[in-house]
């Protein structure tokens, strides 16, 4: 599957990657938080180099839904169930920030993005309750939000809630713009590289799969951090959700604000503006990684949904993303612990990565440049509550009983006799007591190990983006086990 974003041609100039070189910044990630960071440590006369191990907006930048709003759904009301309303408005305030950030870099690079309305609205009451709570938060954090009774949308709702003076963009269309600042500030680039690991001894070494390289500083932007240091792993919930753009027979079907409910599975609404038609964007249906029986069976309840409520609506664009959400709904952001003071990161955007990308990049660049920003403060400083230490508890319990579960699975398995799947098929068969992940993909079968090089999750077959998934911690590979999503580093070993 590809996004309608990544379906382009690929304009981007590459570095080579040189062993032994020095810079003063290493970014590993090429997504918005790791090419933002990049631009501002540049343009203060830094030399920075990122190094993307796929290519840039592979992983969640490239597969979002692209929507840079201060309203978004009901996480505020979220976050005010643990944190005090200062910490709600610092995150608010770094969310303006970030979104302010960009619209100015939008503006001044002649990126395209429209000017539209937000709404979080409700179809059920137990959705209205959540959308009434989200207003008193977001009305309380400063935020000019107002109830409405109707919508755009083409079938009823109970309630919704709307800010005005949003918008949304085409991801790659910013990355491509963050680039060429990037270079020509003296950046260096590279990508098909993977960074597997940083020593912080005598400054930090950077060891990739093509060498190593050293830095003052390293800033991790990789989606959910590669290095075990700080167990960040363990904070974090990875999922998965699903999106299409539909091409629909009347314009007039379509709408002008961006809307998103409130209540699962999530049902996620935007248009965007193609080159010789305006398409439907629809997304949600998410689950978490590598638990899903079937993840065809949740793209195609979307895709049905959509195609009932925009009748006549032909499929141009499937895609996924996978995203992280930290057990305490803040996301995380500035130095690693365990990280001599030279290693930062950013990661649990919970789906909000347009606005907390850049939220998390000038907050890092400042905190290595040496400057203060208070709403990062005041975020850093916060007390995780009862009821995240609760989540966190809850969510590592689930991942041993997974980890139980799924070994005592494959004690089942059936022996390898040379299994064969159908084309776009894959099972865990048995080698010995050896789990092994055979599946068929364009007509070739590969046969890698089940488990997972990270912390030896069995993996599960993704049968809509012909994965293989870790149900712990959400690292994601290849048929051929190339590793697509971390927080591995290593590939699947093949087997015989």
């Amino acid at each position: 599957m590809t996004s309608v974003w990544l379906d382009r041609r690929r304009t981007l100039t590459v570095d080579p990657f040189t062993p032994d070189e020095d810079f003063d910044t290493v970014v590993a990630g090429a997504g918005i938080t790791g090419l933002a960071t990049a631009v501002l440590l540049a343009r203060s006369g830094q030399r920075v180099a990122v190094i993307e191990a796929r290519t840039a907006g592979a992983g969640t930048t490239g597969n979002t839904t692209a929507k840079l709003t201060l309203l978004q759904g009901t996480v505020l009301s979220s976050l005010r169930r643990q944190y005090s309303q200062k910490t709600v408005n610092a995150y608010v305030q770094a969310n303006r920030e970030g979104q302010a950030w960009l619209l100015g870099f939008m503006t001044d690079n002649a990126v395209p993005f429209q000017k539209r309305d937000a709404y979080t609205f409700a179809m059920t009451d137990g959705g209205a309750d959540q959308v009434k709570s989200e207003l008193s938060v977001a009305k309380a954090a400063g935020l000019d939000v107002t109830e409405t009774a109707g919508t755009e949308l083409p079938f009823s709702t109970r309630t919704a809630i709307r800010l005005g003076d949003q918008a949304q963009f085409n991801p790659m269309d910013v990355l491509e713009a963050l680039l060429s600042d990037f270079r020509a500030h003296g950046g260096v680039f590279v990508d098909g590289v993977r960074v597997k690991n940083v020593s912080t001894e005598n400054r930090a070494t950077v060891f990739t799969s093509s060498g190593h390289v050293r830095a003052d500083r390293v800033v991790l932007a990789t989606g959910i951090p590669i290095l075990d240091r700080g167990l960040y792993f363990a904070k974090l919930k990875a999922s998965q959700s699903y999106a299409a753009a539909l091409r629909v027979p009347e314009p007039t079907q379509l709408f002008k604000g961006m809307y998103l409910s409130a209540e699962s599975p999530g049902r996620s609404l935007r248009t965007y503006p193609a080159a010789n038609e305006e398409l439907l964007v629809v997304g949600g249906n998410g689950h978490q990684v590598g638990k899903e029986p079937s993840p065809k069976r949740r793209l195609d309840e979307l895709l049905d949904w959509a195609v009932h409520h925009f009748p006549g609506s032909e499929v141009t664009h499937t895609w996924s993303g996978e995203d992280y959400r930290a057990v305490n709904l803040m996301p995380f952001f500035g130095k690693m612990p365990r990280g001599a003071g030279r290693i930062f990161f950013a990661t649990g955007y919970n789906k909000w990565g347009m606005t907390n990308s850049i939220a998390a990049s000038l907050a890092i660049s400042s905190d290595i440049l040496n400057g203060q920003l208070p709403w990062a403060d005041t975020i850093h400083k916060r007390v995780t509550s009862p009821a995240g230490a609760a989540a966190a508890v809850a969510l590592n319990a689930d991942v041993a009983k997974t980890l139980s579960e799924s070994w005592a699975k494959a004690e089942l398995a059936k022996p390898d006799p040379g299994t064969v799947p159908a084309e776009g098929e894959g099972t865990v068969v048995r080698k010995g007591r050896k789990p092994i992940a055979v599946s068929t993909v364009d007509g070739v079968t590969c046969r890698v190990s089940a488990v997972c090089t990270h912390l030896g999750g069995l993996l599960s077959w993704n049968d809509a983006e012909k994965s293989w998934d870790c149900p712990l911690h959400g690292s994601r590979y290849s048929p051929a086990g190339e590793v697509l999503q971390g927080p591995t580093t290593k590939d699947l070993p093949l087997m015989d």
